[in-house]
């Protein structure tokens, strides 16, 4: 069986530039997003510059059919997954009530559902093995309550909270789980979130190529939390000793809150 690591969300943005990361360390790569033609095109090209093994899945994770599309590529390859890496998610910018239901059940299913299903099957076939890594990508949004930004916000704090807790039970078993929360990222998420209009995005923006390096190192590394750029980790600090969830609240809605 040859070793592999699954990375989803890697058309682009945080997702392709730890696709480059791990293409760079010579670790053959499974790649998954919705866009077959793009997901061609950097197999193509990744290929050729750094003499790996990459396979593409074009899938939509947040169907059930995800999980058995990654698994049918895995099994007709003979690959055991040995890093995974859960990058795919959107959210939904706006007040809650005036958002689309139908986009956050499909954001729930992409943001938990696949994620938790991804990493409970490979994580069992990690800690038979003895060994492996797993990066969940959560988010800064994921660490207090988020005026405007309900539903993502809330789907990133349970990545978070899962990701703590089988930290701490995969303990002395080869296997590490490691949550990556960045801050506002220069990435296609800002469009699908429709927040071009969000105070969030003024300044200070990191750009996917820095956030990746952060949490690839950290996940090497083992690491539980990894909060990439010094504005961010001063922000999740205060809010994580901030005693009143009004305070938090009000906080968190000012760096929401449109222009």
């Amino acid at each position: 069986m040859k070793e592999v690591a699954i990375i989803t969300g890697a058309s682009g943005g945080i997702g392709y530039e730890i696709a480059l990361l791990f293409a760079q360390q010579k670790i053959d790569i499974l790649i998954v997003a919705r866009n077959k033609q793009k997901l061609e095109q950097i197999k193509i090209s990744i290929e050729k510059k750094y003499g790996i093994n990459v396979y593409a899945v074009a899938t939509d994770l947040s169907l059930s059919d995800g999980f058995v599309d990654i698994n049918n590529c895995l099994n007709s390859n003979r690959l055991t997954v040995t890093y995974l890496v859960n990058n795919a998610g959107f959210g939904d910018y706006g007040k809650f009530t005036e958002r689309s239901m139908e986009k956050y059940t499909e954001m729930l299913g992409l943001n938990i559902i696949s994620l938790t299903e991804l990493t409970y099957y490979f994580a069992k076939q990690m800690i038979k093995n003895g060994k492996g890594k797993i990066l969940n990508v959560a988010s800064t949004a994921g660490i207090q309550p988020d005026p405007y930004f309900a539903v993502y916000g809330a789907s990133k704090a349970y990545v978070i909270s899962l990701t703590e807790a089988i930290h701490k039970e995969f303990e002395n078993t080869g296997v590490t789980a490691t949550v990556l929360s960045p801050g506002a990222t220069k990435t296609e998420f800002m469009e699908r979130a429709d927040m071009n209009n969000a105070k969030l995005y003024d300044k200070g923006v990191m750009t996917a190529k820095e956030v990746a390096r952060v949490g690839f190192n950290g996940m090497m590394k083992g690491k539980l939390h990894v909060i990439p750029g010094l504005k961010n980790r001063i922000l999740a600090f205060f809010s994580s000793i901030t005693p009143s969830s009004k305070i938090r609240l009000n906080m968190a809605a000012k760096f929401m809150a449109a222009k």
